[in-house]
């Protein structure tokens, strides 16, 4: 029932007013909870983060990680220039089609 100005019953208008307060608590402790739950996440999250940044700081071959992330970059980049390779000799080996307007042979 919307809020109407003027000669509406004072009793109900405070019921009104009082319910619809409720009903706002009501959905300020759902998204205080919600909030909670994100908050508990993001620390989990956060943490996990945190231990991984540890391991890997910690570990003796860090250096090694990087030489590893390094060598595969410049076998992929071998790898796209075979291809590359391999593309442009099977162009150059397929036929060059016939135009339309030339003369096909046996034809005067």
């Amino acid at each position: 029932m919307p809020f109407q100005k003027g000669g509406s019953n004072p009793l109900s208008t405070a019921q009104e007013l009082a319910r619809m307060n409720i009903e706002l608590q009501k959905i300020t402790v759902e998204l205080i909870d919600k909030m909670n739950n994100l908050t508990t996440r993001m620390d989990r999250m956060l943490s996990l983060f945190e231990d991984a940044a540890r391991n890997i700081s910690t570990t003796d071959d860090a250096g090694s990680l990087k030489t590893q992330l390094q060598d595969l970059l410049d076998q992929n980049k071998t790898i796209a220039r075979g291809l590359l390779s391999i593309e442009r000799y099977i162009r150059e080996r397929q036929p060059t089609p016939l135009s339309s307007f030339q003369q096909k042979p046996g034809y005067p």
